[in-house]
C-alpha cells in the first residue's frame, strides 16, 4: 500500500468551553453532510475551547461551516500523509522536515490496524512545499 500525500483545508473555531456547544457544532456539520477524518477540541481558557476539523468540502459543506462559526484555519499550512504503519514512522517524517529547516506549528497521528494517518501544520505555503517535498522523498523514495 503507497503512501497517500495531499495538502489539507483545516477548519477551526474557538467556541464556548460549555456542555453541549461541541455537539452542536458537530451537529450542524452533520446535518451538511461532512464525514470527519479529523477533529481536535482543546479547552484554552475557563470560557473558551479550540476546535479544528477535516475534511470540510464542497460549497454546501463550507457554507454549514461558516454558519456555525469555523473558518479555514488562518495561517496554518496542512498536509495529511496517510499510508502503512511502521515503527518510528512518526520519527522519520519529523525528522525529515526538520532536515529540510521547517519547524512544525502543530502535529497529530493515529494507527488502526496496520494504517497510519498524519496531520502536520507549518506557518506557511513555502514551508509545506518543503514538508511535502522531503515526506514524499522519505515515503516514496
Amino acid at each position: 500500500m503507497p503512501y497517500i500525500i495531499n495538502k489539507i483545508d483545516v477548519w477551526a473555531a474557538d467556541i464556548p468551553n460549555q456542555p453541549g456547544t461541541l455537539a452542536r457544532v458537530l451537529d450542524g456539520l452533520s446535518s451538511a453532510g461532512v464525514q470527519l477524518e479529523f477533529m481536535i477540541a482543546r479547552k484554552a481558557s475557563e470560557t473558551t475551547s479550540r476546535v479544528f476539523f477535516a475534511p470540510i468540502k464542497g460549497a454546501k459543506q463550507q457554507r454549514a461551516a461558516s454558519s456555525i462559526g469555523l473558518a479555514r484555519a488562518a495561517g496554518m499550512h496542512s498536509l495529511r500523509i496517510e499510508g502503512p504503519d511502521r515503527a518510528g514512522l512518526g520519527a522519520k517524517i519529523t525528522n525529515a522536515v526538520a532536515e529540510n529547516g521547517v519547524n512544525l506549528r502543530g502535529a497529530s497521528a493515529a494507527a488502526i490496524g496496520k494504517k497510519a494517518v498524519f496531520y502536520l501544520a507549518v506557518e506557511n505555503e513555502q514551508d509545506l512545499k518543503q514538508a511535502t517535498r522531503a515526506v514524499r522523498k522519505l515515503l516514496d523514495g
